[in-house]
């Protein structure tokens, strides 16, 4: 069992004898006193303590020649770590008292001559000491929580370095893929291979878009869509099929939304564009729109042309593929597709909330 150190009192009043029994009082009790007749010596004692030994707490008369308590008390606060302080004065002056403790003393008590005060300093001591103990361990425990938050501050700066550099990085392979993809649908003699390899590229490009703009953002959170959904759109018209997209617009309001469920508009929004590429206008180009709004909670996204509509027949050459990563994509944003039955082409609309839900079914449309 470590023992415990005995206390040291520091008892500065040039009265030697009544000094004389505050040692014997206090001794008894277990504290170690070290006596100063004057301000002047006191304040060296406690300026020394650390070469001398250390000195736990003061007991400082108010009359003294030279430096007063009041005095000698303003030098002890300005001392750096300095020892809580007791206040002994022999008047009955409440103001005193009131100005000892704005000046920083922990306690005050009323002496005589005879050393009857002498308990009454002991208990002023142990609280003193008490109480700059808690004060200590609250300093401490500041100290640890700024400390705590300075690294939390650091490991949150290193994460979203890290991240940025991770999305930058991913973004750019995704990009050279998506190159690679336009190289070769620009080169394939077939029509349906140029048609896969350039709705592969699509769909590489909506994911490598969102890196992209991670990487170039202040937020890592979320992406906001409309200049997500018009960087993609850009895309998709420098594609192999970019000469029959020449009319192909968006209208995004700048909604946010987290990144995941960004990739999923932006593979529903190539799916269906690359499907109107395909079907609607059999003779060339035509218009196809984008379009982006926000209904109370819920987000509306819609694709339409102005094509020959239901009246194309199915293509057999079709995999359904389109179709079915359009589901996916849904399901994953909650939504519901729904295909404009009195529009004279084709329009699709797709609503999902703002924020992710926790499960969900999503009704699907036809996209070849």
């Amino acid at each position: 069992m470590t023992q415990q150190r005995t206390p040291t009192l520091l008892y500065i009043d040039d009265d030697a004898a009544l000094a004389r029994l505050v040692d014997r009082g206090l001794t008894r009790r277990g504290y170690k006193v070290i006596h100063a007749a004057s301000g002047e010596e006191g304040l060296e004692r406690i300026r020394n303590a650390g070469a001398q030994g250390c000195i736990d707490v003061v007991a400082l008369d108010q009359y003294m020649p030279g430096l007063d308590g009041l005095e000698t008390l303003e030098r002890i606060m300005a001392i750096p770590d300095a020892p809580p302080v007791v206040f002994v004065t022999a008047s009955q002056d409440s103001s005193i008292a009131v100005t000892a403790l704005k000046a920083g003393a922990a306690d005050y008590l009323v002496k005589d001559v005879k050393g009857d005060f002498i308990p009454l300093l002991h208990v002023a001591a142990e609280g003193a000491l008490r109480q700059a103990e808690l004060q200590r361990a609250r300093e401490e425990a500041e100290a640890e929580i700024h400390a705590s938050r300075d690294r939390y501050a650091a490991l949150a700066a290193e994460r979203e370095l890290l991240l940025r550099e991770v999305n930058h990085r991913v973004g750019n392979s995704l990009q050279i893929i998506a190159s690679l993809l336009h190289l070769q649908a620009s080169s394939a003699a077939q029509d349906e291979v140029k048609a896969a390899l350039t709705n592969a590229m699509g769909r590489v490009a909506a994911v490598a878009q969102v890196h992209r703009r991670l990487y170039t953002s202040q937020d890592l959170k979320s992406v906001v869509l409309n200049q997500y959904l018009e960087s993609l759109l850009e895309d998709l018209r420098r594609s192999a099929e970019g000469n029959r997209m020449s009319r192909l617009t968006v209208k995004a309001e700048p909604i946010e939304i987290d990144p995941d469920r960004a990739v999923a508009v932006g593979i529903i929004v190539n799916e269906l564009v690359m499907n109107a590429v395909k079907y609607a206008y059999p003779d060339g180009a035509g218009p196809i729109h984008v379009e982006l709004t926000s209904q109370g909670d819920d987000l509306l996204l819609s694709i339409t042309d102005d094509g020959v509509g239901n009246n194309v027949k199915a293509d057999p050459r079709s995999t359904g593929m389109g179709q079915r990563i359009v589901a996916a994509m849904a399901s994953k944003l909650d939504a519901t597709v729904e295909r404009d039955p009195d529009h004279s082409g084709t329009r699709i609309t797709l609503r999902f909330g703002r924020d992710p839900v926790v499960s969900g079914k999503a009704s699907s449309a036809a996209a070849g």
